[in-house]
């Protein structure tokens, strides 16, 4: 049976951005308030009061068109993944394709998936081109993600996006897509019910039953299919909920962590959720050389990984400085202390 998603025409990015807010609390700095002294990440970013998982998408997708070069009027599709999206039942999509100006002759809708709701927007994007339903899609994943005042979630949780714009493999295509690969369970590892608030988590079901069990299989078996091994790759971008898990998945592979730590981004702005290997292959993309193999391996709980290989082509060397570099936003930072964070995403307004 045939395992591999590959669509009849082939894929690549026309153009791709990301967006990490400002802000930064360090995790020495929420541990002082809760009483812990080891900490997963060193700092996590931190949105202001008026951006939220809208405004950080709507920044990426600005980036995204900026490389991309196209009118915005060809996108045919804005597909938003998130869990933290400001409305429950307004879309988020029809906000930023009208404020990039894609509409109305446009598909739009949120996705929801835990931290693979981005990449599952990209895969729908990928067959919509593939398909020639149409010529250009976009497919953003961006958080503002939750964590319960004292949890361990508390000292991860960031925010950041990135957004992608696909098209036909062309000349234009800063890489294409070989193929990918989902795999997908029902294992309750971490939820969050209607009108509650914050997350819960399974503890120990977050590790090997979730996380790794379904980014190893899904790796190797998009592997498996393509015909290629880790030596193929010159990158490997997995899910990072904290730094650990990426390194150790990694190592179970066989990948050196030379080939993870240019993606691995956990450690400076957080968690970024739907939008954590989205904003880590953009880090890649910034640096990547033409034919340059990258493994992408996202993962949602709940659960299920999306997987990918994109090669990279020759307009990377010239699109990749029309816009901000996923570097620039991370250098860009200011400090504050766990008062203002814990106004900035109201922890004690409920």
């Amino acid at each position: 049976m045939r395992k591999l998603l590959k669509p009849k025409r082939e894929v690549g990015i026309v153009g791709y951005g990301a967006y990490v807010p400002r802000y930064r609390i360090k995790a020495e700095e929420i541990g002082r308030v809760w009483g812990v002294s080891s900490f997963p990440i060193e700092e996590k970013a931190v949105p202001g009061l008026d951006e939220d998982a809208l405004t950080i998408g709507l920044e990426a997708a600005r980036n995204a068109l900026k490389r991309a070069g196209i009118d915005p009027k060809l996108i045919r599709a804005v597909w938003f993944g998130s869990e933290s999206k400001p409305y429950a039942v307004k879309p988020t999509g029809t906000v930023i394709a009208e404020a990039i100006g894609a509409t109305p002759d446009v598909s739009t809708a949120d996705f929801e998936f835990a931290c693979k709701a981005g990449t599952e927007a990209l895969q729908t994007a990928i067959g919509f081109v593939g398909s020639e339903m149409a010529d250009y899609a976009m497919a953003i994943g961006a958080d503002t993600a939750q964590g319960r005042p004292g949890d361990h979630l508390e000292f991860t949780a960031g925010a950041g996006g990135a957004a992608f714009i696909v098209g036909p493999k062309s000349s234009e295509t800063v890489a294409y897509f070989e193929g990918s690969y989902s795999y997908v369970t029902d294992t309750p590892d971490f939820w969050r019910r209607q009108h509650e608030h914050y997350p819960r988590h399974g503890n120990r079901f977050t590790g090997e039953p979730a996380y790794f069990h379904h980014i190893i299989n899904a790796a190797k078996t998009l592997m498996e299919e393509l015909g290629l091994t880790v030596n193929d790759f010159d990158y490997a971008v997995f899910h990072q909920p904290n730094v650990k898990f990426p390194l150790t998945a990694a190592k179970i592979l066989g990948i050196p962590k030379e080939k993870v730590l240019p993606g691995l981004l956990t450690g400076k702005i957080g968690n970024t959720y739907s939008g954590a290997t989205m904003v880590g292959v953009s880090a890649v993309l910034d640096i990547a050389k033409p034919g340059d193999r990258i493994l992408w391996v996202s993962f949602g709980s709940g659960a299920g990984s999306d997987a990918f290989s994109i090669v990279v082509q020759d307009a990377i060397e010239e699109k990749r400085d029309l816009a901000p570099k996923v570097k620039d936003y991370v250098e860009r930072k200011k400090y504050i202390d766990y008062a203002l964070y814990a106004k900035a995403r109201r922890k004690f307004i409920l």
